[in-house]
């Protein structure tokens, strides 16, 4: 048996929704001023492919190319590494502290067949860009049609 609960148009309004978004925003799913290791999602990575490979960039500001480990296994892809925070200023002069440190992982699939012995990766600016070379037999190849 189900409940059918009546509708009411104010309901947002009411002080109890309120205190229970507040609640729900900063301790069930805590977001700014919150200091916690990198989550996956925040991880900003672009896949795309060209006609001879597959590209992945992601962004890693802050990060040193020693402290990333790329590995692809089957069709995933797999980054991981660690910030390490700067232990400069006490902890009681911070204003506001949003910057987060601790170990990141981001697992992705990649399109089936490439070849992932001949990836290659480079990290400039922040930015690491791996890529990775499509198989032959995936390519695109164009067939010319002929009249007669």
């Amino acid at each position: 048996m189900s409940n059918l609960i009546r509708w009411d148009p104010f309901d947002r309004l009411s002080l109890r929704n309120a205190m229970d978004r507040l609640f729900d925003e900063s301790v069930v799913r805590p977001g700014f001023g919150w200091v916690a290791p990198l989550a996956a999602a925040e991880l900003a990575i672009d896949v795309y492919e060209t006609k001879d490979d597959v590209l992945v960039k992601a962004a890693l500001p802050g990060v040193k190319p020693e402290q990333v480990e790329v590995s692809i296994t089957g069709d995933t892809l797999t980054i991981r590494g660690e910030t390490k925070e700067e232990n400069e200023v006490k902890e009681a002069d911070y204003l506001r502290k949003e910057r987060r440190f601790g170990s990141f992982c981001r697992s992705v699939v990649l399109p089936s067949g490439i070849k992932a012995d001949k990836a290659d990766a480079t990290f400039e600016n922040g930015v690491l860009t791996l890529r990775v070379p499509k198989a032959e037999e995936v390519k695109t190849k164009s067939i010319k049609v002929k009249t007669k």
